[in-house]
């Protein structure tokens, strides 16, 4: 099945068996959906031709996801299994049915990910970096890590005994403890105890080397065993197993909470004590210390995993960051747009010369930072305003947004405390902007704000100029290294009245009515999306040129998929990049014969949500309708959730979404599976490393046409021709 959508026709769809427009099985799962994308991050740590600590990095990439997967997902399911409910979701499956199918597959990946680390460490070994275990120790490594111990290691840790004076004690989601079966050396009298590992210290130590030649590393849970005669001096170890907890990580907020800031506060709390829902204990692990485990946790032997190997396989990122960086990635060094530099980095003048669109991380995510510092200084800016979904834990941007108020501009701040996970950094940085003047508004009780936008208004000649950014990721400048997002810049006063609207709605419920070029969730959005696919339906009934390009993250909401189902049976071609969940089934007689469907997951993580409509054209053509959005197509995004999707009518800006970023991404053959009609995914590398399309690759050799200023498009790149 070739990836090439670009340039290949449509296969023969397949006949399926009870799959039509009327039956839920035209849905494919939403968790089994998940999961297989985490199969596809697995497999890149499998695949010969990627760095070797790389691939270290996607074993413990598809650990963390999966561990987020249970706390999240996998607890919610649980909590309606055992409260009785049945409800079908839109694929038929109850939520009792669905946690038995996420159970064979998750068992399964977790398998998959041991069996992978296993085969790792034998080609990490080839390489002179030795991962060690208590057997493989010399005496001289037993001295030095006994210092290591006592140094770093014996001032944080807390031995506690399991008695009926000593409860077993709390274990945190995530965390690490080691199980002992201990006697006394004169009386044997028994002893359990557990031994937490701090979450503060390293998890690998390195050892040193002869010559200074390769890397020697030890998990500090080797370290401990060999350091009991320290903790416990009276006692000999008779036996010891690990294991891990990971709890219920979702947060319940009541809707009547007057103030959201300490109802989070409290909820974050709440959350640390979660239910467990998953277990992982090491195989072989003594009878009575699992007895002990699963009886004090509360935990039904379905939730346990028995690992054969390590626990906690995503600290494995420890090791990333310890190796040589010749058995990494080489380093990709973003681009600054020409046409900044032209104007001596002044992004304002940039920007008014014409709206221009960044490909982040292929070019710098420093010009949107810069942005918003240039606003801070200069004497001209009146006012700025901000939604903020995630950002880093020392953001430039809450840096930038403060010493504007500071320096008397008006600032309003639109923080997302429902951001998952990043909750107690949203409300430390709220914190830090409403000392220094900034307006910080929480949103809505009820949804989250996602949408991606900052406006800077600016006095000149006697006029307020409003510059507007939208994009499709967050403002994030380390997870702007690794994700692929749009950045889009404009002076065009009419969006940046839509903008104004926006913010005006989320600060004050006001209605934002009246847009031009800007669709918001939970408004319009939808609704958009349903009348221009169904634009294109109609046009293939009436024997128009038809076609759909999408890209996104994730597409479950039912009346879009059976939108596009509708329209495929019309004739319109619709080709999809969905890197995550995936609820459509493509290539299926009757059904969706005109939808392919193809997932895109390599070096950088794609993030942007990109709908293109051929608009009566064969794409890709200067006069399709071109949109970038903060949204995915799911029920969440476009109902429960403020979110944007804006217009481009910039020609230039057009002509590189289309004949650039998604014609690369439909036409790579490197980085891509392919779903088929049954819903598994297939990738075809047969034929070989240099006949295949890398769509990354491409992007970090070719600068883009939006931002390169004066030297001219012309000798631009364009991976597709824009028709006329």
């Amino acid at each position: 099945m070739n990836a090439d959508f670009l340039k290949n026709n449509i296969l023969p769809s397949q006949k399926i068996e009870g799959v039509n427009i009327k039956s839920s099985a035209r849905f494919l799962n939403r968790e089994l959906s998940w999961l297989a994308f985490n199969w596809r991050v697995l497999e890149l740590a499998q695949d010969p031709t990627w760095p070797l600590l790389e691939r270290v990095r996607m074993v413990s990439i598809s650990s963390s996801n999966l561990d987020e997967f249970y706390t999240v997902r996998v607890a919610g399911l649980r909590e309606l299994a055992r409260n009785g409910i049945t409800k079908l979701y839109a694929d038929g499956l109850t939520p009792a049915q669905q946690l038995k199918l996420i159970d064979v597959n998750a068992k399964a990946l977790s398998h998959a990910q041991q069996t992978a680390w296993n085969k790792l460490i034998i080609e990490l070994a080839e390489k002179e970096i030795s991962i060690l275990q208590q057997d493989q120790l010399t005496n001289k490594d037993k001295a030095f890590l006994d210092k290591v111990f006592l140094e770093r290691i014996f001032p944080i840790v807390s031995p506690l005994a399991v008695d009926p004076a000593h409860p077993f004690p709390f274990i945190h989601s995530g965390g690490l403890a080691i199980a002992l079966h201990l006697e006394m050396k004169n009386s044997k009298k028994a002893l359990q105890a557990l031994l937490p590992i701090p979450n503060n210290t390293d998890r690998f130590i390195k050892l040193p080397c002869k010559n200074g030649v390769g890397l020697r590393i030890v998990p500090v849970e080797v370290i401990l065993v060999q350091a009991l005669s320290v903790l416990f001096p009276s006692y000999n170890l008779v036996g010891h197993c690990m294991f891990r907890v990971l709890r219920d990580s979702d947060l319940e907020i009541e809707d009547e909470a007057e103030d959201l800031v300490r109802e989070f506060e409290t909820a974050l709390k709440r959350r640390v004590r979660g239910d467990v829902v998953r277990l992982k204990i090491t195989k072989e692990a003594p009878e009575n210390l699992r007895n002990m485990i699963l009886g004090a946790l509360r935990v039904h032997k379905s939730e346990v995993i028995e690992v054969d190997g390590i626990l906690g396989l995503e600290d494995l990122s420890e090791i990333c960051v310890m190796g040589p960086e010749a058995l990494c990635w080489p380093s990709n060094e973003p681009r600054v747009p020409e046409r900044v530099k032209d104007f001596d980095q002044d992004i304002f003048a940039a920007i008014r010369q014409k709206d221009m669109l960044l490909h982040h991380p292929y070019e710098s995510f420093d010009i949107v930072v810069n942005f918003l510092w240039q606003a801070a200084r200069d004497p001209y800016v009146v006012a700025i305003k901000q939604t903020l979904y995630r950002t880093s834990n020392q953001s430039p941007i809450v840096e930038a947004l403060c010493a504007a108020a500071e320096a008397g501009k008006s600032v309003t701040a639109v923080v997302e405390l429902k951001a998952r996970f990043d909750e107690a950094t949203n409300i430390k940085l709220s914190r830090q902007m409403e000392r220094a003047g900034v307006h910080v508004v929480y949103g809505f009780i009820d949804m989250k704000t996602h949408a991606k936008v900052s406006t800077i208004v600016r006095k000149e000649k006697e006029k307020l100029i409003t510059y507007t950014h939208f994009g499709t990721g967050n403002y994030h400048p380390v997870t702007a290294n690794v994700y692929s997002d749009l950045s889009f810049f404009t002076c065009d006063s009419s969006l940046g009245k839509d903008a104004t609207k926006l913010f005006n709605f989320i600060s004050g419920y006001a209605e934002a009515e009246g847009l031009n070029d800007l669709s918001i969730a939970p408004s319009f959005l939808f609704n958009d999306l349903l009348k221009y696919i169904e634009a294109e339906t109609q046009a293939a009934l009436g024997g128009k040129p038809a076609q759909i390009w999408a890209k996104m993250n994730s597409i479950m909401e039912r009346n879009i998929i059976d939108a596009l189902y509708r329209a495929s049976q019309a004739g319109v071609k619709i080709d999809l990049v969905v890197r995550g969940i995936c609820g459509v089934r493509p290539g299926v007689t009757g059904l969706s014969e005109n939808i392919r469907i193809k997932s895109v997951v390599g070096r950088f993580l794609e993030h942007s949500r990109i709908v293109c409509f051929a608009n009566g054209t064969e794409m890709p053509h200067k006069n399709a309708l071109v949109f970038i959005s903060s949204a995915d197509w799911m029920g969440r995004n476009l109902h429960g959730r403020v979110e944007s999707m804006v217009k481009i009518r910039n020609k230039t800006v057009q002509a590189q979404i289309l004949s650039q970023i998604m014609a690369a991404n439909l036409a790579d053959t490197r980085n891509s599976w392919v779903l088929r009609a049954d819903g598994t995914y297939h990738r075809n590398l047969d034929a070989g490393d240099t006949a295949l399309f890398n769509c990354h690759q491409f992007f970090m050799e070719n600068p883009s046409l939006s931002g390169r200023g004066k030297i001219g498009a012309k000798d631009v790149l364009k991976f597709a021709h824009l028709n006329d």
